[in-house]
């Protein structure tokens, strides 16, 4: 039986300031479906950012949950982090055409 600690965890998740009063968790898994989650953001250019004692908590949530306001700090650093890293492909990908 495998290790369940051992196994890759992903959380995916969206915020629309127009609509959303905190970010939510649009998707959560583990092992394939993690992988799955990470090979799907790398597709769409979405910046990966890993902090697995956030994930640890968020994947306790469920889909279309929005965040607690208790990770509202940890939270706002994957998206200042996801911001930053947008604005990097943006500058490149601008200069490349």
């Amino acid at each position: 039986m495998k290790d369940d600690k051992k196994r890759k965890k992903a959380v995916a998740l969206s915020y629309n300031t127009e609509k959303d009063h905190a970010p939510k968790v649009t998707a959560t898994g583990k092992g394939l479906v993690a992988d799955t989650i990470l090979a799907r953001g790398n597709e769409h250019n979405v910046p990966i950012y890993e902090d697995a004692s956030l994930v640890e908590l968020l994947s306790k949530l469920s889909i279309n949950d929005s965040i607690p306001e208790q990770l509202y700090s940890a939270v706002a650093e994957v998206f200042a982090f996801i911001y930053e890293a947008d604005q990097i492909y943006h500058k490149k990908t601008a200069n490349k055409g």
